[in-house]
């Protein structure tokens, strides 16, 4: 029997607004028994108890790491650790500060130059982020992650030649960095290359398949270029894995809504307003599919 997992649109002025992304990785049978249905204004309780449990973990790294400084208040990585800790929290200015200390520190440690430029580039400090990555590779020039995040720096900056440099030096020294692939598929993305970057987004899902990022990229991709199936199936993993990521949900209601399932897009969409009320995608997409609130539709 077809499981059947249903979503409601009911429009309240409190719905919650996602700003960042937040990867919930769960097993596929998981997902969908936990999916349940989806109401905007009132999302999954799954949420919360997600968000409390990667809070609770991090603030006990921190703790552990804030330990381990006390007693060894010297320690350049244990600074750039915890800089990591705060920096995946979202807290910026605390992560720039480990990450200046342990430089401070050890002013040749180039994963602390590295670490601190993609807070830099987090906060849109482009130029500062650049100058970094430069000094970690001038440290070490064989430091892969230093060209990643100098590589999309250059992309952000609208530099494709440098950039595609970069993810491929970072490919060459470590053909299975998954975040080169990403993000050298995003470049032949923007430039409209859509089958290279199906090609390196394929790579990067088969090298790291719990990330919801590359499979929606594929996804966007194949819509590009029509293929709508092979798109659909992409963004159903992707919302398993992710599934607070409203553009997921709005891309999967795109991909339904072009194989002519009209109640599975409206679902999609639905979903996708349930996370973000004022998506404008999923707001055109539930309108253009005849959507109607208060309704329930079938998403799987």
């Amino acid at each position: 029997m077809t499981r059947s997992v249903l979503a409601t649109l009911q429009i309240t002025p409190t719905a919650p607004q996602v700003l960042g992304r937040l990867a919930v990785v769960a097993p596929l049978a998981a997902a969908l028994a936990l999916a349940g249905c989806a109401t905007l204004g009132n999302p999954p309780a799954s949420d919360a108890g997600a968000g409390e449990g990667l809070l609770a973990t991090s603030q006990a790294n921190l703790t552990s790491l804030g330990e381990v400084i006390t007693k060894h208040p010297d320690d350049p990585q244990a600074y750039n650790m915890r800089g990591t800790v705060y920096g995946e929290a979202g807290r910026n200015d605390q992560a720039l500060a480990d990450f200046n200390k342990a430089i401070s520190l050890d002013p040749n440690y180039a994963q602390a130059y590295a670490n601190r430029a993609l807070i830099y580039r987090k906060t849109n400090r482009l130029d500062l982020a650049l100058a970094d990555d430069d000094k970690a590779l001038t440290i070490d020039a064989d430091y892969a992650p230093g060209y990643v995040g100098r590589g999309i720096v250059y992309r952000e900056q609208g530099h494709a030649a440098e950039a595609l440099a970069d993810f491929n030096k970072a490919i060459t020294l470590k053909p299975d960095n998954a975040d080169a692939y990403y993000n050298r598929g995003l470049l032949y993305q923007s430039r409209q290359q859509h089958q290279f970057a199906i090609d390196d987004f394929s790579t990067a899902v088969g090298l790291e398949n719990d990330n919801a990022e590359p499979w929606i990229a594929r996804a966007l991709s194949y819509l590009a270029i029509g293929d709508n199936k092979s798109a659909a199936s992409d963004l159903d993993a992707a919302v398993q894995l992710d599934p607070q990521n409203a553009r997921a949900w709005s891309s999967r209601g795109l991909a339904y809504e072009r194989l002519g399932q009209k109640d599975k897009a409206a679902g999609s969409y639905a979903k996708a307003l349930n996370i973000n009320d004022k998506y404008p995608p999923a707001k055109e997409g539930f309108a253009r599919v005849g959507g109607k609130i208060g309704q329930t539709y079938p998403t799987f």
